[in-house]
């Protein structure tokens, strides 16, 4: 069996467009299979399909944005 995957190196904030962009597509394609488009509907499950493996494989969220909401609110209270 041939292997056809490729690897490649994607930062994580150009990650974050990319699934925004699937999410947008995904929309549109939506719009267009409700209107009956046959094409649309099956590429509509195929962008899912794709969306559904990034989520699978982004790791996992952490908890910097707490982190800074809490310092900055300790910050402002010693400043009081």
């Amino acid at each position: 069996m041939l292997d056809n995957q490729q690897k490649i190196a994607v930062s994580a904030e150009q990650l974050e467009v990319i699934e925004s962009a699937l999410h947008t597509q995904s929309k549109i394609l939506n719009v267009q299979a409700e209107a009956g488009g046959n094409a649309a509907r099956q590429r509509l499950n195929e962008v899912k399909g794709l969306l559904a493996q990034l989520s699978q494989q982004k790791p996992a969220a952490t908890s910097k944005r707490c982190t800074r909401g809490a310092l900055g609110w300790l910050k402002a209270r010693s400043l009081g």
